[in-house]
């Protein structure tokens, strides 16, 4: 498999950030927090709205989630910058909440992140137009050598292919005979986090476990736990409860609740009412189906009873020529002289 590095500019790019990688947890306006030992999560780790403030606050977990994903070192991440960020606490609704998650990888590599908790039956579009969308990036006067490599990253907490389970899973453009790779430019990577048993040792070599299990995670304990072995995660943990303790940003969160509910709620009416139609279409083809054995049935009956008429008929005919024949020796007799009462 290509490797996603490739992807990524080596590290003597004069974009290097000699900070390391993995600073203390304190903000300009906010001093170290510890999230809580135990106890239930205000806001579950899969609300889309948490997830995104959470990598638009610390851009140092935003880098350790990507280098994670992408197979990469610390040292080969020098910038993350969100490009499409939004006001952190103020009033979103469908049409003004961005999902998606635009990010620009050391000045070079345009990387589209997006948490997708309901099966909305439609990522495989939805995911191509994002690439293609995000792929066309040439500005005016560039070459077309200039075109930024472009990745889709989609976390979803379903699976998209259940026939095909899968924990971490990366399609590219390729030759359908040969498999050879048309452009290393466009990627789309998926991250199923209900298959985490899948994962590979490469996938754990990475700790891409670790990370869905913190998106997977409902409690404190959950969090504590992950934490002890990975730096990132306990940054996004302290990260997160200072994030719930903003009123602004748990009652969008808790909006953004409110809305999966009523997604949950109208998809399993659509599923029950489909499966009542399912149901109903199986119960009428039944219905055909017996009609069909009916029928089937009463022209096999009309067949015998035709086949009885014309052996009747036949028998009847038989009948007719021997009174026929009777006849013509009764008057043949007489004739003769012959009584036919004598014989």
């Amino acid at each position: 498999m290509t490797h996603i590095n490739s992807f990524i500019p080596p590290v003597s790019s004069p974009l290097r950030d000699t900070t390391p990688l993995l600073l203390s947890l304190q903000d300009t306006d906010t001093l170290r927090v510890s999230f809580p030992a135990s106890g239930p999560l205000p806001i579950p780790m899969t609300n889309d709205y948490l997830f995104r403030a959470l990598l638009q606050r610390n851009n140092n977990v935003l880098k350790g989630l990507i280098c994670s994903l992408l197979h990469l070192s610390p040292e080969q991440m020098c910038t993350a910058e969100i490009t499409n960020p939004i006001e952190l606490g103020t009033s979103v609704t469908d049409k003004t909440f961005i999902l998606d998650i635009k990010v620009l990888l050391n000045d070079h590599t345009v990387l589209n992140l997006e948490l997708q908790v309901i099966n909305q039956h439609n990522w495989i579009e939805r995911s191509l137009s994002y690439l293609c969308r995000n792929f066309d990036n040439l500005q005016s006067g560039d070459t077309y050598q200039n075109i930024r490599p472009v990745l889709q990253i989609g976390i979803l907490n379903f699976t998209l292919f259940p026939e095909q389970p899968e924990f971490y899973a990366t399609y590219q453009l390729l030759n359908v005979k040969n498999h050879s790779l048309y452009s290393d430019k466009l990627r789309i990577s998926v991250l199923n986090l209900t298959q985490i048993e899948y994962a590979t040792e490469e996938d754990r070599s990475w700790q891409l476990d670790s990370w869905a299990s913190l998106f997977r995670a409902t409690t404190w304990e959950e969090l504590t736990m992950l934490a002890q072995n990975n730096d990132y995660i306990k940054e996004a943990a302290d990260t997160v409860f200072r994030l719930c303790q903003d009123e602004r940003v748990r009652m969008e969160c808790e909006a953004r609740e409110d809305h999966y509910r009523t997604q949950l709620g109208i998809q399993r009416m659509i599923e029950r009412q489909a499966a009542a139609l399912e149901a109903q279409t199986a119960k009428i083809q039944a219905q055909a189906s017996s009609l069909e054995a009916q029928d089937a049935k009463i022209q096999a009956q009309a067949s015998s009873l035709e086949a009885q008429d014309a052996k009747i008929q036949a028998q009847i005919n038989e009948i007719e020529l021997q009174a026929a024949e009777i006849d013509k020796l009764q008057t043949w007799m007489k004739a003769h002289g012959y009584d036919p009462a004598d014989i």
